[in-house]
C-alpha cells in the first residue's frame, strides 16, 4: 500500500510540478502569451493576452524581458483627453515620499524606502502625457541649478565670441514662468489592508493559497503662484495586490523507513512603483476635470459629450 501512495505522490510531483513552476529561458518571445500552446489557451491567459494582471497560477516561462513602454490603464485614459482650449503653464518643485515608510523584510526594517522616490519625474510625466502632450506647458524647476547654470556658460560663450569679433552680444530667451504650481506627495502606504487564505492538509499532502492587499495614497494640488491660493486638490488611491500559493508533501513510506519531502509554491506581487504612478495620473486625471469644472480651464468638447 505504501508503495502505491510512494508511486502516486511521485507520479503527481512529475506530471504537476512543470504546470506550475516556471521554466527559465534566455529567448524573450517566451514571455509571449501566443506562444504558450493550447493547454494556456483558456480564459484566463486571454485576459493576459489582452493586457491584465493574473494571478491564479504560475506562468509557463521565466525569461528575460524586453525593454518595454509601460501604458497602464491610466496612462491611456489620460493620453486620450481631449485637448485644453488654452494650455496652462505649471511648474513641479518636488514631490516627496510623506509616508516615512521603509521596506520590510523577514520582520526587520530596510534602508530603502517602501515606495519610490521619483515623484517629481512620474508627475512632469503625467502632465505631459494629457491629451497626447495638448495640455500642460512644464517649466523645469526640479532640475533649476543645472538649466542655470547651462545658461551662463552659453552667456559667457556668446560674450567671449562677441568681443572677439566686435559683434554686439546675442541674450538669451526669458525662462518660462509658471501660474501654477503642482505640489503635493504620496501620503500613504498601508500595508495589511486586506489579507486572506485557504488551506488543507491531509496524510502528510498539503496546499494553501494566501493573498494580501496594500494601499497607496496620493495627495495632489494645484496652487495660484500671484495669490498662494490652493485652487484644486484631489486624493486618489491604488491597492497593491500580492498573491501566492503552495504545496508540500510530508510523508514516511514503506513502513516509515523512507522519507518523501516535497514542496512548491508561486507568488506575484503587484509593482508598488506602477501602483503609485497610476495613482498620480489618476490624481492629473482628476485635477483637469476639476479644474474644468470650477472654470480655471476648459477641455474641448467636454460639455458638448456630457
Amino acid at each position: 500500500m505504501d508503495k502505491i501512495i510512494s508511486s502516486i505522490v511521485l507520479s503527481t510531483i512529475l506530471l504537476g510540478g512543470c504546470a506550475s513552476v516556471p521554466r527559465w529561458s534566455d529567448n524573450p518571445q517566451d514571455c509571449n502569451p501566443e506562444t504558450w500552446g493550447e493547454e494556456y489557451n483558456h480564459d484566463l491567459w486571454n485576459y493576459a493576452k489582452a493586457g491584465g494582471r493574473t494571478f491564479e497560477r504560475a506562468m509557463p516561462y521565466v525569461c528575460v524581458d524586453n525593454p518595454q513602454v509601460v501604458q497602464l490603464p491610466s496612462y491611456i485614459e489620460l493620453l486620450q483627453l481631449p485637448p485644453a482650449k488654452e494650455r496652462p503653464i505649471v511648474a513641479v518643485y518636488q514631490f516627496q515620499d510623506k509616508t516615512g515608510q521603509r521596506k520590510s523584510r523577514e520582520g526587520i526594517a530596510d534602508f530603502s524606502t517602501a515606495v519610490t522616490q521619483g515623484g517629481v519625474e512620474m508627475v512632469v510625466d503625467a502632465l505631459k502625457t494629457a491629451g497626447n502632450g495638448t495640455w500642460f506647458r512644464v517649466a523645469e524647476r526640479n532640475g533649476i541649478d543645472h538649466l542655470v547654470r547651462e545658461r551662463q556658460i552659453i552667456r559667457s560663450a556668446r560674450d567671449d565670441y562677441a568681443r572677439s569679433t566686435g559683434e554686439t552680444p546675442q541674450g538669451l530667451q526669458p525662462l518660462l514662468f509658471a501660474g501654477m504650481i503642482i505640489e503635493g506627495g504620496v501620503i500613504g502606504y498601508d500595508t495589511n489592508m486586506e489579507t486572506g487564505g485557504i488551506g488543507a492538509r491531509t496524510l502528510g499532502i498539503g496546499y494553501a493559497r494566501q493573498y494580501q492587499k496594500d494601499s497607496v495614497t496620493v495627495s495632489m494640488r494645484a496652487v495660484s503662484v500671484l495669490t498662494g491660493e490652493v485652487l484644486l486638490n484631489v486624493q486618489t488611491r491604488k491597492t497593491v495586490l500580492s498573491y501566492g500559493s503552495s504545496g508540500d508533501v510530508f510523508r514516511f513510506v514503506e513502513q516509515g523507513t523512507q522519507l518523501i519531502e516535497y514542496e512548491n509554491g508561486v507568488g506575484n506581487n503587484e509593482s508598488v512603483t506602477y501602483a503609485v504612478r497610476t495613482a498620480i495620473e489618476a490624481a492629473v486625471l482628476e485635477l483637469i476635470n476639476q479644474g474644468h469644472d470650477r472654470g480655471f480651464w476648459e477641455i474641448i468638447g467636454k460639455n458638448e459629450n456630457e
